[in-house]
């Protein structure tokens, strides 16, 4: 069968309209380039690959798309380890093919946003070939160098997420270097002024290129302590699997010393004012943090003069967002971030994707979908997310990723969310490539390929896409207040409001029938709502799986 769609059509987008306010309650689409489509028959999927597929990214509704890495890198961690920040990397393009892109998703109405890596490099970068060269040369302190202590050992007790010590011994200059992750990723030395100004510059390049914004990767990694001391360690009834898996000795310690550092919001403060010199453009941040995130996330996007939203891991983690645990969560949201702004996610290039994680049905995936596309707050959906994708199992001799062979078996690591989407439904590699792909495409993903749902309107691609239409038909429901009616772990309902406006949506998460009360007023069923619920009276039966919206009600 040809990887040819031809039944998906192209649907130009509105024109792109400078809007400052618009990264509000917008949809952002995750696309992860080595897994998206291959175009040169490498096996890896490429810049015009994405173009190829932009199409279909924009048939979702989709305000934007935010690209992971695909600048210069020995992939070590699959474009996290940038060796040139203003290139593209000879697998996925060229800077011609990037201008390209950004070319096409602009005139299919999509924004762009680019994963930026500012916390490291990769230490075949020329700024750490230079740095470790010696002691006194120019870029000597770009990077976070110590001492040994007396004993020969590192210069305290921080720990790489990636397992070990996060200190690596350099012969060349006879000290250790910091990495939070790869020991082939150096941390860069964000107390040096001239690394600041540089990162800044490389952000002035993309944002010149036409990129309407950011997803900092990592972004609470920036600036360590000073003084270099040690992390107290963390009681075990306090530790949690949702930064680091449960096998992982990083999550022993309370990370107060090597991330969070107030010195930081110095640094988001110039990189808010270089943004603010371009209309209509934002940025997301990613904080990884399991004691401190929320508070985090409010200092990072407090008084509008820092990063426009930040994207935590509340919902990434194994926790199943029962009615009650979302309401733990939103109720928390509000009173530590107040006035600061959510980007909600369920599944990422870096999580088990969600069906699996939290093993649901077909029925439960649409309504979780309809549940994130409720939520107030900017939404970011992972490639596939939108056909239904479950977790790959990747065997052991197939796996890619360095974290996942560290720690296999008990952690299989990041390899079985990122295998190549399926785009026909054919038995040589779903339309992804003409080639062996870098990661198998999974046998069991192949029934859920775009050319098969794309014929049926019952399927979980449709459902997508009716509800992202119906969010953006109701636009209380980007930004809207958000007030929660009633909260059990079977049920949440909710009322959006905004001006007038006011929308009732009642959610059953479970496979048994739920009655859920309606507020006080009156309430009609809302049109272009994806699921066939009516109201009975002052209630509404809800069928396992199935939601409910209504607009009206009285303020």
């Amino acid at each position: 069968m040809s990887s040819m769609l031809p039944i998906a059509e192209t649907r130009v987008g509105p024109a792109l309209v400078p809007d400052p306010d618009w990264w509000r309650g917008a949809v952002i689409y995750q696309i992860y380039p080595r897994s998206f489509q291959d175009s040169n028959h490498d096996g890896i999927g490429d810049l015009a690959g994405i173009i190829r597929r932009l199409p279909h990214v924009a048939s979702l509704g989709v305000d934007a798309i935010w690209i992971s890495p695909f600048y210069r890198s020995p992939m070590l961690d699959f474009g996290y380890d940038v060796s040139d920040y203003r290139d593209v990397d000879p697998m996925f393009g060229t800077l011609g093919d990037f201008d390209a892109l950004v070319a096409r998703a602009h005139e299919l109405g999509l924004r762009v946003l680019i994963d930026l890596v500012l916390s490291h490099t990769s230490d075949q970068h020329p700024w750490f070939r230079e740095s470790r060269s010696s002691r006194d040369n120019p870029k000597a302190d770009w990077y976070v160098w110590a001492d040994a202590k007396p004993d020969g050992t590192p210069p305290n007790n921080w720990l790489s997420i990636f397992g070990g010590p996060a200190w690596q011994w350099d012969g060349e200059r006879m000290q250790y270097y910091l990495h939070n992750f790869l020991k082939e990723q150096p941390d860069l030395n964000f107390h040096c002024p001239e690394v600041q100004d540089e990162l800044l510059a490389v952000a002035r390049f993309w944002l010149d290129r036409g990129v309407d914004g950011f997803r900092l990767d990592t972004i609470n990694f920036y600036v360590h302590d000073r003084e270099l001391r040690n992390n107290p360690p963390l009681p075990p009834e306090r530790r949690s699997d949702k930064i680091a898996p449960a096998v992982n000795p990083y999550n022993w310690q309370e990370h107060i010393y090597d991330k969070n550092r107030p010195e930081n919001l110095a640094f988001l403060r110039r990189l808010r004012a270089v943004m603010d010199e371009y209309p209509a453009t934002t940025a997301v941040g990613e904080v990884g943090d399991d004691q401190r995130g929320l508070e985090i996330q409010a200092e990072y996007t407090s008084g509008g003069d820092k990063v426009h939203m930040c994207y935590g891991f509340e919902f990434l983690s194994p926790v199943v967002p029962t009615g009650t645990r979302i309401r733990e969560v939103l109720d928390r949201y509000e009173e530590v971030v107040g006035d600061g702004w959510a980007c909600w996610a369920f599944s990422n290039h870096d999580v088990v994707r969600h069906p699996t994680r939290w093993n649901l049905p077909e029925p439960a995936v649409r309504l979780y979908a309809a549940l994130l596309l409720t939520l107030r707050g900017t939404v970011c959906l992972y490639q596939g997310e939108e056909l239904g994708l479950t977790e790959a199992n990747v065997a052991f001799e197939d796996l890619r990723d360095p974290y996942g062979i560290a720690f296999w078996p008990k952690f299989r690591g990041r390899d079985g969310c990122r295998t190549p989407i399926p785009w026909v439904q054919d038995n040589r590699n779903g339309g992804f490539s003409e080639a062996r792909p870098w990661l198998p495409v999974a046998v069991e993903h192949l029934d859920r390929a775009v050319s098969r749902q794309e014929l049926d309107p019952a399927s979980t691609l449709a459902f997508y896409r009716a509800m992202i239409a119906f969010r953006k038909a109701h636009p209380v429901l980007a930004k809207g207040t958000l007030t929660i009616v009633e909260a059990r772990d079977e049920v949440l309902s909710l009322v959006r409001a905004q001006g007038g406006t006011r929308l009732f949506a009642a959610f059953n998460l479970s496979g048994a029938p739920q009655q859920v009360a309606l507020p006080a007023g009156t309430w009609t069923a809302a049109a272009g709502s994806p699921f066939a619920v009516r109201a009975d009276g002052a209630a509404v039966r809800l069928g396992a799986w199935e939601a409910y919206f209504a607009t009206g009600g009285t303020e």
